[in-house]
C-alpha cells in the first residue's frame, strides 16, 4: 500500500514537471485558490484552511504561513516535521493543500496564507494566495474569588477580586451578588484597551462584615456571548469571619452568700465563630481542676456557645476570693470575666435571714395594733371619769357668769376676776369664813343664803334667787388677805 502511494506521487510530480516546464499557447498561469474570510472558530475546535493550486507552476513545495511575515515558522510546510501544528487533508493530492489546525486558541487568531515557493537555494516564494482572516471565539475562564489570607473579626471591611480571562469578543459582564443580593463593585476593568486576540476581566468589591455572615455567600458572575449560560464562583464569607465570644459570669446564690453554703458560678461563652475554644476557672490567679465543662453547641446563625460550671463551698477562707472564666478563642488573645466571692456571715440558730425579717416585721405590727387599742381604750377612760367628775359637783354651789349690765362696760372684756356666787349652804355643810371666799377670787360678791331650821308644817324649803339681788361693786385692787371683804345677803326662809 505504502509503495502504491509513492509511485502515484512520484508519477503526480512528474506530470506536474512536465506540464510546468511545458512551453507554447496552451501553456496555464499558476493560481492560488483561498477560502474567503473571515472565519470563525470557537476555541479548542478544530480549523480548516482550504487551498488549491490552479496553473502550471515551478518546481516547489507550498507552506501555509500566519500573517507576512515569512521568517516566523511555517504552520504547515510539506518539507516540515512532525512538530508543525497544521496537517494536510489531502495528502497525495498535487493540487489540494487544505489544513487542519486542531485545539484552536485564541492566540490562534489571524490572517493565514497559502504560499507556494520555487526551489533553489535559498528557495524563494513564487505565488502566494489572498489570506483568509481568522477569528477565535473564546469563552472566558472559570471565574476565582481571592480575599484575606486569615480571618477577618467581624466589623471589619474585606476586599475581594475576581478575575477571568481568555476571552474573545472583548465585551463581557461581571456581576457581584451577596446572599442573592446585588452589590456594587468598586470597579471593574477588561485589558487590555485595545484591539487584542484575547482579553481578562478584573473586578473588586468590599465587603463589610458583621458577625451574621457565618453562613453569606459571595458570588461572582460572568456572562459572555460565547457561554451557553453564565460562569459563577461563590464564596463562603464564614472562612475569613471570626466572630469574638462574649463571656458572662453568674452567681447563684448572688453575693454576699451564707457562710459555708454551696456557690454555682456559671461562665456563659456565647455567639463566636470558629467554634474552636477552650475555657479554664481561675481562683485567686490558680487554676481550678474541679469544673464542669459542657459541649460546644451549635447556634441558628452558625456561631456557637459554650458553657461550663463550678462550683465551692463559701468558708471563710475563700471571702474576697476572685473568680476568673478564662476563654482562648482561635489563636487570639484570651477574654476573661471575673466575679468576687463575698460571704455574709451569719448568727447561730439563724439559719434563713429573710425568714427572720418576716417574723420581726410581724411581730411588730402585731405590737403597734395593741398599742393603738391601748391608747383608745386610755382615752375612753378618761374620758368617762372626767364625765362622771363632772357630774359629781357640788349642787349647792353656784357660779354665775353675770354679764356686765352697765352700758359704760360692754366693750370691755369681762374680768377673769370678777365673779358673782351665790352660796346655798345647809345645816349638814360647814360654812365658809370671810377668809377662805377672799382666797378664791381677788373680788367677789356672795350671796349666803341660810335656811332655817323649818317648822314642822312648812311645806317647801327652798330659795330662789330670783328674789336675790346681787350687787355688784366696783373693781377695785385685791385686799389683802386680812383686809379682805365680801357682800352678803342673808336670806331666812321661813316657814309659810
Amino acid at each position: 500500500m505504502e509503495a502504491r502511494r509513492v509511485c502515484a506521487r512520484g508519477l503526480a510530480i512528474c506530470l506536474w514537471l512536465l506540464f510546468s516546464h511545458g512551453s507554447g499557447a496552451g501553456a496555464q498561469t499558476l493560481e492560488i485558490l483561498q477560502t474567503p474570510g473571515p472565519l470563525s472558530v470557537r476555541a479548542g475546535e478544530t480549523l480548516t484552511l482550504n487551498c488549491t493550486l490552479t496553473g502550471l507552476g515551478g518546481p516547489g513545495g507550498v507552506k501555509w504561513h500566519k500573517g507576512l511575515d515569512r521568517s516566523q515558522r511555517p504552520v504547515y510546510s510539506q518539507r516540515g516535521d512532525s512538530s508543525q501544528r497544521g496537517t494536510m487533508i489531502f495528502p497525495e493530492s498535487l493540487t489540494d493543500f487544505s489544513i487542519s489546525i486542531p485545539n484552536i486558541r485564541p492566540e490562534d487568531a489571524g490572517t493565514y496564507y497559502c504560499v507556494k515557493y520555487r526551489a533553489g537555494s535559498p528557495e524563494r516564494e513564487e505565488k502566494s494566495g489572498q489570506g483568509t482572516e481568522v477569528s477565535v471565539i473564546a469563552t472566558p475562564s472559570s471565574p476565582s474569588i481571592s480575599g484575606p489570607t486569615g480571618r477577618v473579626e467581624s466589623g471589619a471591611v474585606v476586599t475581594f477580586n475576581c478575575p477571568s480571562d481568555g476571552f474573545s469578543p472583548r465585551d463581557i459582564t461581571l456581576t457581584w451578588t451577596k446572599d442573592g443580593r446585588t452589590i456594587q463593585p468598586l470597579q471593574t476593568k477588561v485589558l487590555p484597551e485595545g484591539e487584542s486576540i484575547s482579553y481578562q476581566v478584573w473586578s473588586t468589591v468590599d465587603v463589610w462584615l458583621t458577625k451574621d455572615n457565618v453562613k453569606s455567600q459571595l458570588v461572582c458572575r460572568i456572562t459572555h456571548n460565547t457561554l451557553p449560560s453564565p460562569l459563577e464562583q461563590s464564596f463562603s464569607l464564614g472562612e475569613v469571619l471570626r466572630v469574638p465570644p462574649s463571656v458572662r459570669v453568674e452567681t447563684s446564690p448572688s453575693s454576699p452568700v451564707p457562710l459555708n453554703g454551696t456557690v454555682s458560678f456559671t461562665c456563659s461563652v456565647e455567639s463566636f465563630y470558629p467554634s474552636d475554644a477552650t475555657l479554664i476557672w481561675l481562683e485567686n490567679n490558680t487554676k481550678s481542676e474541679t469544673a464542669t465543662v459542657e459541649a460546644v453547641t451549635q447556634n441558628w446563625d452558625g456561631t456557637s456557645s459554650l458553657r461550663s460550671t463550678l462550683e465551692v463551698k463559701a468558708t471563710e477562707e475563700r471571702n474576697l476570693s476572685v473568680f476568673t472564666c478564662l476563654v482562648a478563642h482561635n489563636s487570639q488573645p484570651p477574654v476573661n470575666e471575673t466575679v468576687t466571692l463575698i460571704i455574709q456571715p451569719q448568727a447561730e440558730g439563724n439559719e434563713s435571714a429573710p425568714e427572720s425579717e418576716t417574723g420581726e416585721k410581724s411581730v411588730f405590727i402585731i405590737v403597734a395594733v395593741v398599742c393603738a387599742l391601748l391608747v383608745v381604750l386610755v382615752v375612753a377612760i378618761i374620758y368617762l371619769v372626767q364625765a362622771r367628775h363632772n357630774k359629781g359637783k357640788d349642787p349647792t354651789s353656784v357660779r354665775l357668769n353675770e354679764s356686765e349690765k352697765a352700758s359704760g362696760m360692754t366693750n370691755q372684756e369681762p374680768d377673769p376676776n370678777n365673779v358673782t356666787y351665790a352660796d346655798l349652804n345647809t345645816n349638814n355643810l360647814p360654812k365658809k369664813s370671810p377668809s377662805q371666799v377672799v382666797e378664791i377670787s381677788q373680788q367677789t360678791e356672795y350671796a349666803s343664803i341660810q335656811p332655817a331650821k323649818p317648822a314642822p308644817n312648812d311645806d317647801v324649803t327652798y330659795a330662789d334667787l330670783d328674789m336675790v339681788h346681787l350687787s355688784k361693786a366696783p373693781k377695785r385692787p385685791a385686799p389683802k388677805p386680812e383686809e379682805a371683804s365680801s357682800e352678803y345677803a342673808s336670806v331666812q326662809v321661813q316657814g309659810k
